[in-house]
């Protein structure tokens, strides 16, 4: 657990930092006054001063900050002027005093650096994994730049308390891949190979639904099991599955920046089919067990973790900062109040009106849009609770 805790809050950490590390840099380029680059969010644990910038360590290790100069702390565009250690002429220094075209560049200098972290990462992940890989396929989704091939597995979903399948360690989810050397190509296939072999041992061939870790494992299916539990006392269903093969020099190329926006597409059909359930059945239910928060995230790190194979094991965690990289600068460019595409859609207006929108409507807005996150980050984190306690 303290592993796991730890491995989540370094990866989270890496991919803030380097988001707040696109603004900081730029920041400097511009000749904005930083004023602090923070580690972690205070209260601070230790700084120093290097030239002009706070260097902080905080005891909140998850992600960072950068604070620039005229720019306030709820994300707004509002001035808060101090002369304290600044003469009246480092005003020009300030971020509002910039020119339009430069705040903007600093405020999207941070989706682009997750942008090309996730490209660096999958370049890596699909290099190490021969260019090719798989995943759920949960919608009708044509994957574009990749050979793509959909085939159906069968997923243990669930395992009975003193069944054959928990005492020799199966895992769900599960992929099987075969028995006894057969190929499993669906549920019914493998009921009728369990059933012809009832007090037999068999074989199964099963791998990890987030890697392709291979595993197999003997059991003897029961007799005469307990009702509704079947031979192997596990509960079933059929997926079907998209493998993705970068085949041909010109898609291994690209690879790298076609995965990850592949992956941003898929995750958005998936997420838009979810909301389209939830309207359709009139509750949130489907839509809020498709979505997951840090304790989600760190609960998959943890299942990732206890691989066994190095090899899988680190095309696990890549995969996973990958896509959390993608998703960073994806939902941090769109125009939600708070994030940097709220700011950046302030700045829009600016471009098109020819003037600042008043510094109070935004920064209200941005405070409004910070506290909604705030509540839906916890409503996400309880759900997310409930769940690992209930052993999903």
């Amino acid at each position: 657990m303290i592993i796991t805790i730890l491995v989540f809050l370094l990866l989270l950490s890496v991919l803030v930092l380097i988001h707040e590390a696109g603004h900081f840099f730029v920041a400097k380029k511009f000749g904005i006054l930083v004023e602090e680059f923070g580690f972690g969010f205070p209260p601070r644990m230790f700084s120093f001063k290097k030239g002009e910038t706070i260097y902080s360590i905080n005891w909140l290790p998850i992600g960072g900050f950068v604070k620039l100069y005229g720019e306030d702390e709820a994300g707004a565009g509002r001035i808060k002027i101090k002369d304290e250690g600044l003469r009246i002429k480092d005003k020009n220094r300030a971020f509002f005093a910039k020119k339009t075209w430069q705040r903007a560049i600093v405020i999207v200098a941070g989706v682009v650096m997750n942008a090309v972290l996730a490209a660096i990462i999958f370049y890596i992940f699909l290099g190490m994994s021969g260019f090719k890989t798989d995943l759920p396929l949960l919608s009708d989704y044509k994957f574009f730049g990749v050979n793509q091939t959909n085939v159906q597995e069968v997923i243990i979903s669930s395992i009975a308390k003193n069944s054959p399948a928990e005492k020799q360690g199966l895992k769900v989810p599960t992929k099987v891949i075969a028995v006894n050397g057969q190929k499993i190509k669906d549920s019914k296939g493998f009921i009728d190979i369990v059933g012809l072999n009832k007090g037999k041992e068999i074989e199964i061939t099963w791998s990890t639904l987030q890697t392709n870790e291979i595993h197999k494992t003997k059991v003897t299916p029961r007799i005469s099991p307990p009702p509704r539990e079947g031979a192997l006392g596990v509960g079933l269903f059929s997926i079907s599955t998209a493998v993705l093969n970068y085949e041909t020099p010109v898609q291994r190329i690209f690879s790298g920046i076609v995965h990850p926006i592949n992956l941003m597409g898929y995750n958005l059909n998936v997420i838009g089919n979810l909301v389209k359930v939830s309207w359709e059945k009139k509750t949130t239910k489907p839509l809020s067990e498709g979505i997951s928060g840090p304790v989600g995230i760190a609960s998959i790190t943890g299942g990732i973790l206890e691989i066994q194979n190095l090899k899988e094991k680190i095309l696990g965690l890549l995969n996973l900062a990958g896509i959390l990289s993608i998703s960073l600068a994806f939902f941090n460019v769109l125009p939600i109040p708070a994030l940097d595409g709220g700011r950046l859609f302030f700045i829009l207006i600016e471009v098109f009106t020819g003037k600042k929108v008043n510094p109070r409507v935004e920064s209200i807005t941005h405070t409004i849009g910070m506290i909604a996150l705030l509540m839906l980050m916890v409503l996400i984190t309880f759900k997310d609770v409930v769940k690992l306690f209930a052993g999903h």
